[in-house]
């Protein structure tokens, strides 16, 4: 074939793939043939070939809005995560959870203590809506919202997220209506979808955070009913980590 009507035919093909939105056939169909004619592979496994760029590209790129849209402030992975230097951590159930079934099954966790074990990325990763925020920035924003006579549509858009992740629960107390806004969020999910709560106080110490003893108690029953519970410690393993790599370093 001449070099001129190969490239005008590469160029029609490129369009039509621009047309059909299937960039990643567009930018390997030249390769993949040259593979295919030197492995002597049949038209079908060429096709199939295509198709399987397409599909890694596309999963590529919905884990990568998933992951931006969850808004999470490190990332955090289970690969990453020792737990030979974090014991306490029951590892098998981490694991376990990191599959996803329990966002499947409207199932909270809660993880006492500090956290970090990747569990919001593990779920950005199989492309589920995930949300990322602090108990405070949560409040802070019904708060607003209930300024703007908006709370509906802000409740609504968040019990969209298939998992929400509600970090330092317990760091900063909050007023009557702050911990109203944070009870009808958590008590709208329950049983519906998948709520990870962290906190770096024991259940008996919510009082301190949610000085109504009746409003501390419901939000205390709809957070622990099916949950997985979880203690991982009060220092930071990644935390002591950085400091043992700052010892050897100095």
């Amino acid at each position: 074939m001449k070099p001129h009507t190969e490239n005008l035919e590469h160029a029609s093909v490129r369009q039509y793939c621009k047309l059909v939105r299937v960039p990643a056939i567009g930018a390997s169909f030249v390769s993949l043939a040259e593979q295919a004619v030197k492995e002597n592979q049949s038209h079908i496994r060429y096709l199939e070939a295509l198709l399987q760029v397409e599909s890694e590209e596309r999963d590529r790129h919905a884990i990568s809005n998933r992951t931006r849209d969850a808004q999470l402030p490190r990332m955090k992975t289970l690969e990453e995560f020792d737990f030979a230097q974090a014991p306490q951590i029951p590892a098998a159930k981490i694991r376990e959870l990191a599959e996803g079934g329990y966002i499947e099954r409207s199932e909270p966790v809660v993880l006492i203590g500090e956290c970090g074990t990747g569990l919001c990325l593990a779920a950005c990763r199989q492309k589920r809506r995930v949300r990322f925020t602090t108990a405070a920035a949560l409040v802070n924003e019904l708060v607003e919202a209930k300024q703007n006579n908006q709370v509906r549509r802000v409740m609504a858009r968040w019990q969209r997220y298939e998992l929400i992740v509600l970090d330092e629960v317990g760091y900063v107390p909050l007023a009557d209506v702050g911990a109203e806004f944070l009870f009808q969020v958590i008590a709208e999910r329950a049983e519906k979808a998948a709520l990870i709560v962290t906190t770096n106080l024991p259940f008996s110490e919510w009082t301190t955070v949610f000085p109504n003893p009746r409003l501390c108690s419901a939000l205390l029953d709809r957070i622990t009913d099916r949950a997985h519970i979880i203690e991982t410690g009060t220092e930071s393993f990644r935390f002591r980590r950085t400091m043992e790599r700052r010892k050897k370093k100095s």
